[in-house]
């Protein structure tokens, strides 16, 4: 469902998520569907029937619970009143939500349940925060205009056709976002049934805090009220006292870093940058902070031989790990009780196959509670724990680190990234590899996993592709290409996909982009941000002609198009969005029956964006052709 609340005209769109049986309500002057709307959501009420939504419980269930409550007045009103009353409180309700406020009715008090996919996908999360309108162009959608209409007109009969087709448009993506999301739903909806807690609507980590706090308080007896009250809030955090006595290391560039590491007195309102430092170690550059280690070698493909294998180890459930075996608590909270409970959902996990939803939910709880502990709205809040967790873990595993490269001659450090490392070591030496590691373990009391590598394409300690020597391929940062987040930006995913192609199935890149006759692979998307707008700049029939753009883009390039152009709206900056002689055409809308010749694709940009990469990782290939 969906509505749009302009100020003289109020729409609302529904559509089965079983049918394509779709209900349309218009309050405006020359319709009043306010008896039909009222007579619709009392029917959802008697039936059970709940509300699938995009940000719904901050917007569109406060329209539907003030219509609700106001109905014997509004049903004695005409079209246009109506409009202009849910107007004023859907202004009211977007600033609340600016102000950082709570909605005015909370879950409990809807009389018509709601799924938010936008709440449970944690897109109002800063990181991953996301409009309709982008998660729209990252899962392909056809049709992402924007609303043609904006919400402060005084809209016409005429226009309203407009409006219902944009708001059904939105519904039907919306339903497409809850098909993908069903497992996330239906693992919600299980652990509410379990639980007693309405998780419905619930982002990953407020499962893990839920949860957590349910368990938590059956373990302490402390009542849940009480314990959501509770933190531990510090002004310093004086790191050497935070060490583990076991962390110490054979080489002066380690000793070095610890000494640096224990001469820190950390200011907890300024975690973020608090530390850094970086040392150069056997050819490779490694960063330190407060948040954890990345290091990597110089952009290349590293590739095993008959001499040489390359190693890759990671530290199983790292961070949950270093709490647990260490009996780590957040200071407020009784710290037997909580190890035990911690401990717990790591143990029923290992026993508890991947494929039970189960397993999934504790492995959210372990990774979760981390990040908990660092955010002053959790009950877990401690940034002392969090940085015993960050501190020690970065310097346990450059411990491994300096315990391989001195304990194996020729071996060649890779990569590290927070929680594992990639080395290249001697093959005849995979016995001491393994045997350091079993000391490393018995030290620490953490547990590794190991694989081999018979390919790195190394750009740097975030953007990789590694091959299994089984011929398994994971590929990380800008050579991701399947199975994409919906907030990540997937922008002209067809390079990534012909750098698969080339490093690890030997295809030449023209011969991928010429097999490649997916439209969407070539797309880029766009979003503004800010006082700065869109605008299409294009000669068409010896006319110089200009038009702003929607906020939400999705384009292509090809050898026939326009310009589009990023424009300060204070000081008039421009920024092409694609710089030099490459041209732009707009793809809001899928034209089914389009042959794909017919877009015009300018292969020549990006198998230069492709040549980049490969010239970057491979200075030495052989120069590619140009179809």
């Amino acid at each position: 469902m969906d509505y749009e609340t302009l100020s003289n005209c109020f729409i609302g769109v529904f559509e089965d998520v079983k049918s394509e049986h779709r209900e349309v309500f218009i309050c405006h002057k020359s319709q009043n569907d306010i008896l039909e709307l009222v007579t619709f959501l009392e029917r959802n009420i008697t039936l059970d029937e709940w509300h699938v939504s995009f940000n719904g419980l901050a917007f569109d269930s406060q329209i539907t619970e003030h219509i609700l409550r106001n109905k014997e007045q509004l049903l004695e009103q005409d079209g246009e009143t109506i409009a202009r009353f849910i107007y004023q409180k859907a202004q009211a309700t977007i600033q609340r939500s600016n102000n950082g406020e709570f909605a005015e009715f909370g879950s409990r008090d809807l009389h018509i349940r709601q799924i938010d996919v936008f709440k449970l996908n944690h897109w109002d999360n800063p990181a991953k925060r996301s409009s309709l309108k982008w998660i729209q162009y990252t899962m392909d959608w056809k049709n992402i205009k924007d609303m043609p209409i904006p919400h402060y007109t005084e809209v016409t009969e005429g226009q309203i056709k407009s409006i219902v087709g944009y708001c059904i448009n939105d519904v039907r993506s919306t339903k497409q976002i809850m098909s993908l999301s069903k497992g996330q739903i239906e693992l919600r909806r299980a652990l509410t049934m379990e639980y007693g807690i309405d998780l419905f609507s619930a982002s990953e980590p407020r499962i893990a805090k839920e949860l957590f706090l349910h368990f938590l308080s059956k373990q302490t007896g402390i009542k849940k009220f009480d314990l959501r009250q509770m933190r531990t809030k510090r002004d310093h955090i004086i790191v050497k006292d935070i060490i583990l006595p076991y962390i110490s290391f054979e080489t002066a560039t380690f000793q070095h870093l610890l000494k640096k590491f224990q001469d820190v007195v950390i200011n907890t309102a300024e975690t973020k940058g608090g530390f850094k430092y970086s040392v150069q170690y056997k050819g490779v550059k490694t960063d330190f902070g407060l948040g954890g280690v990345h290091g990597a070698r110089a952009s290349k493909v590293y590739n095993a031989t008959e001499d040489m294998v390359i190693m890759t180890s990671d530290v199983v459930s790292f961070y949950p790990n270093l709490a647990i075996r260490n009996r780590w608590a957040p200071a407020h909270l009784p710290q037997e009780e909580f190890c035990t409970q911690y401990e717990w959902f790591f143990d029923e996990r290992t026993i508890i196959p991947k494929k039970d939803p189960k397993n999934y939910v504790y492995k959210i709880i372990l990774n979760s509670t981390y990040g908990l502990s660092n955010d002053e709205n959790s009950f877990l809040y401690d940034p002392e724990f969090t940085m015993r967790i960050t501190i020690n873990g970065q310097l346990s595993l450059t411990m491994l680190y300096e315990m391989i490269c001195e304990g194996i001659p020729g071996s060649i450090p890779l990569m590290q990234n927070t929680d594992g490392l990639e080395t290249m070591i001697p093959r005849d030496k995979m016995d001491k590899y393994m045997e350091i590691c079993k000391i490393w373990e018995k030290m620490t009391n953490l547990q590794l996993e190991h694989d081999t590598y018979s390919k790195l394409v190394l750009g740097d300690v975030n953007n990789y592709i590694a091959v299994t020597e089984d011929g398994k391929s994971k590929c990380k940062g800008r050579f991701e290409y399947a199975d994409l987040a919906l907030h990540k930006n997937k922008s002209f995913l067809v390079i990534p996909k012909a750098l698969h192609a080339y490093f690890v199935e030997g295809i030449q890149p023209e011969d991928y982009l010429k097999s490649n006759r997916n439209i969407f692979d070539y797309c880029g998307g766009k979003k503004i941000k800010g006082d700065w707008k869109y605008v299409e700049r294009y000669i068409k029939n010896g006319v110089y002609t200009e038009k702003e753009l929607q906020h939400t883009l999705r384009y292509y390039v090809c050898n026939t198009g326009s310009k589009i152009m990023k424009i300060n709206k204070s000081d008039g900056r421009e920024i092409n969005i694609e710089a030099g002689k490459w041209l732009q055409q707009i793809y809001i809308n899928h034209i089914d029956d389009m042959d794909f010749d017919e877009y015009e694709i300018n292969y020549k940009y990006y198998l230069e964006n492709i040549k980049k990469e490969i010239e970057g990782l491979e200075p030495n290939v052989n120069q590619l052709s140009l179809f």
